[in-house]
């Protein structure tokens, strides 16, 4: 894509370099903008001496025009992503090597995990939210809130991209990697002015406090399903081993007394833990499945609510 008007200062060559990285993930696109724009920065600001439209004329050559920039980001991302994605397991064409060859796919090992650690991170966002809210705008009648407020929302973006890299990590779900600028050119009023009216601020808040009840669900649900499945598992296991011991019911039957870990307990005849066995089996590989499933839809929640997705101002 070539642009017909050299751009003349930072925020056309910004604009032209969006532009160019149309239908690019908007994680990319972030990326891209902050560093042409930290790069222009820089160069600026180490020739003062020159208007911005000889400077911007000048590093074309070497930085690249949006164009070119645009298609140098596209090709290293796509080199990038391969590099770390993780060896996935080879195609399965018949149902039950689909089924079974979830256990050969790390995505859902890491899915599994981040559905355990999202209570721990859902807790403290959910903490730091609510008590930075609640003590900075208390404390705004009396001046020294505001402070705390800009504070806690510079915060509160700092909070939404670490909370990016464990989704990329984890969820495989490509996250930004580069903070946003604000606008140059602009007072600090209108740059507070700025924060409060982006769009991204207050859905990354809602991200944080959402974190909280999702963090409850997913502990739940993989906790439940594991101890579940596993016992399933285990219970004939230990019969046939000799580690378990079977009584007798009052109907003169075998029986094996089971428990889970909710505390209720049940028989089971001996003569249908085979039975057992298997439907714990499919049971366990089921919720693999599922695990691998929610990671992927919370990998989509987290790029909705996280990445800004506008034009770039």
């Amino acid at each position: 894509m070539n642009m017909h008007t050299p751009p003349q200062s930072i925020p056309e060559y910004l604009e032209q370099l969006r532009v160019a990285l149309t239908g690019a993930d908007p994680a990319l696109v972030q990326d891209a903008l902050y560093d042409a724009e930290e790069y222009l920065r820089s160069e600026l600001a180490e020739q003062p001496g020159r208007s911005e439209a000889d400077v911007i004329a000048s590093v074309a050559s070497s930085y690249g025009a949006p164009d070119e920039v645009a298609d140098i980001y596209r090709d290293t991302e796509v080199k990038v992503q391969t590099a770390l994605r993780p060896p996935a397991p080879k195609p399965r064409t018949s149902l039950f090597g689909r089924f079974f060859g979830v256990a050969a796919d790390p995505r859902t090992y890491a899915s599994m995990f981040y559905m355990v650690l999202s209570l721990a991170t859902g807790i403290f966002y959910f903490t730091w939210v609510v008590t930075g809210l609640s003590v900075s705008l208390s404390l705004v009648v009396v001046l020294i809130g505001i402070p705390l407020l800009i504070l806690f929302f510079g915060s509160v973006r700092l909070l939404s991209l670490v909370e990016g890299r464990l989704v990329e990590v984890m969820l495989g779900e490509r996250m930004p990697r580069r903070p946003l600028y604000s606008a140059r050119g602009r007072n600090w009023l209108q740059r507070i002015g700025d924060m409060f009216t982006d769009v991204r601020t207050w859905s990354t808040l809602f991200y944080l406090l959402l974190m909280l009840p999702l963090g409850i669900v997913y502990f739940t649900i993989n906790v439940t399903l594991l101890s579940l499945s596993l016992s399933m598992i285990a219970a004939p296991l230990l019969v046939w081993t000799g580690m378990a011991t079977a009584g007798v019911s009052n109907y003169g039957w075998s029986v094996l007394n089971w428990s889970n870990d909710s505390g209720l307990s049940t028989s089971f005849p001996l003569i249908a833990t085979p039975l057992l066995l298997v439907t714990g089996v499919l049971t366990l590989f089921a919720s693999l499945h599922l695990f691998r499933g929610i990671g992927r839809m919370h990998g989509g929640i987290a790029k909705h609510l996280l990445v800004k997705t506008a034009q770039y101002s």
